[in-house]
């Protein structure tokens, strides 16, 4: 199994942004995609989780509003998109599975299987 994000880089406050997180070797269309995001020095946090078998989305309390999962299943993509950037929003970005749900429907990364590597936002001013 293997994710790979990318999209992420300098943005400017207020600014928009997508992220992408490309999946193989893995069968995407029942599992359910999570992203989550660490920011220096804090611990890592879900954001938003996205049932492919459905196109359910779920995304986190502290997240709504301004951030949207979405997906494209012949592409093997998930997508999370950023809307008006705030400097909290500067944090490593990640992308993970979940064949269940549970943990990427509560944010809980623990629970979460395969992860990427990660894609870089930096919000500036």
């Amino acid at each position: 199994v293997q994710l790979v994000e990318s999209g992420g880089g300098l943005v400017q406050v207020g600014g928009s942004l997508r992220l992408s997180c490309v999946v193989s070797g893995f069968t995407l269309k029942d599992a359910y995609i999570g992203w989550f995001r660490q920011a220096p020095g804090k611990d890592r946090e879900g954001v938003a989780c996205i049932s492919i078998s459905d196109g359910s989305t779920y995304i986190q309390d502290s997240m709504k509003g301004r951030f949207d999962i979405s997906s494209d299943d012949d592409r093997h993509t998930v997508y999370l998109d950023i809307f008006k950037v705030e400097p909290e929003d500067t944090a490593d970005y990640y992308c993970a599975t979940d064949p269940l749900g549970v943990s990427c429907l509560r944010g809980n990364w623990i629970g979460m299987n395969d992860w990427g590597k990660g894609t870089r936002v930096t919000a500036s001013t």
